[in-house]
């Protein structure tokens, strides 16, 4: 994101000088400079990442989980050794008392991975009580209760937890700023869509255009338009599946597009018919959404705005992240939506299209990002827990 603001910050630079002088001023000085900037900057993030490494080492975790194996969130943390360090994990059928007396061996925090409900509030109190860090993924009812108001109407705390609707003045807001920045986009963009049309027809003489049914507020579907970055016989026995890793079905120039986002350029002109929005959970496809919805009831939260071109789960997560973190963090948007929250997630989507993982296949096994083993597991994962 640094390199990305200091090359912005350039380039409107060189082109406030050259109106400046009613000419294109050469050019090679502002590319020295941008490359000494460019030089300072890794310098600066080396020695500054060095410094903090050492005033603030990496935090020592305790990791206790239940029934459920622990390692998608062990391989998460062990992802970020920079900040967190896993050093023990224990099973909660370990026994409470067992668990507790760890907890007070000075870890510097602890992770609390999908225990059941009671034993997790017990736990929670616990480590409340003496003073001990706690890091724990919400569940549904969490995050519905993060976005809920306060009421004091008397002497007993209430929260109040809306059926969600847009206010009036949001709805004009958001819908005045997808019209207006898709038409800008579409102008801007033009020549590349453009460009891209041509080559992928080139590349196998087939449609430009991939047409899909899609689902958007209150599971009102439409088609949604992308670049084909597939060969055009991808699905041709009928049955709906992400892209997986290194996927034999993605041309060269998809991967490209892909890579560059550029293949969904083409839903300006849904947003732009007001099927999309800029900002939201992205639209599914129905068949996707019934697998999802028999494991997890909940998915159909996230059709309660209307769908987006990108996301708080986009900003926030990868193309395989679970459905049941990207519900999580969907509804962790729905919850606290603002106009203002809208901005910021169209900014930050400008830094991940500079995040090669964020783009990520699932396993070669899967047809959605469900993972098999999952999808017996979060039909539990609200029941009773």
């Amino acid at each position: 994101s640094q390199i990305f603001a200091l090359l912005l910050v350039n380039s409107i630079t060189y082109f406030q000088l050259s109106l400046m002088h009613n000419w294109l001023v050469p050019l090679s000085p502002m590319l020295l400079v941008t490359a000494l900037q460019l030089l300072l900057t890794f310098l600066w993030v080396a020695v500054a990442n060095r410094i903090y490494a050492r005033v603030f080492p990496p935090r020592r975790l305790l990791l206790i989980s239940d029934a459920y194996p622990a390692d998608d969130i062990l391989n998460k943390f062990n992802s970020r050794k920079d900040r967190y360090v896993i050093e023990k994990c224990m099973n909660i059928a370990e026994g409470m008392e067992a668990v507790e007396e760890e907890c007070t061996k000075g870890y510097g925090g602890v992770v609390l991975w999908d225990i059941q409900t009671p034993l997790r509030n017990k736990l929670l109190k616990f480590c409340y009580s003496h003073a001990i860090r706690i890091y724990l993924s919400p569940r549904i009812p969490d995050v519905l209760l993060h976005g809920a108001d306060q009421m004091h109407l008397f002497d007993t705390p209430l929260f109040l937890v809306r059926d969600y609707a847009m206010k009036t003045e949001q709805v004009v807001i958001k819908r005045l700023i997808d019209l207006v920045c898709s038409v800008v986009l579409i102008v801007l963009t033009s020549p590349l869509m453009l460009l891209a049309a041509l080559i992928i027809k080139w590349y196998d003489g087939g449609p430009v255009l991939y047409r899909q049914t899609r689902c958007t507020l209150n599971g009102k579907q439409f088609r949604i338009l992308k670049f084909r970055s597939m060969r055009v016989d991808a699905e041709k026995d009928g049955v709906a599946r992400l892209a997986r890793k290194n996927d034999d079905r993605i041309t060269p120039f998809g991967h490209v597009i892909r890579a560059c986002r550029i293949d969904e350029l083409p839903q300006l002109f849904n947003i732009l018919k007001g099927e999309m929005s800029f900002i939201g959970p992205r639209p599914e496809r129905p068949e996707i959404i019934a697998q999802y919805v028999e494991s997890m009831p909940e998915f159909v939260f996230r059709m309660k705005v209307k769908a987006g071109l990108a996301g708080y789960a986009q900003v926030y997560g990868k193309y395989n992240t679970t459905p049941y973190d990207k519900l999580k963090l969907d509804l962790t948007y729905i919850e606290n939506y603002s106009v203002w929250l809208d901005l910021k997630l169209m900014l930050l989507t400008l830094k991940i299209l500079f995040t090669p993982d964020a783009t990520e296949g699932v396993d070669g096994s899967q047809t959605t990002a469900l993972k098999e083993e999952e999808k017996e597991e979060k039909k539990e994962k609200e029941s009773g827990r």
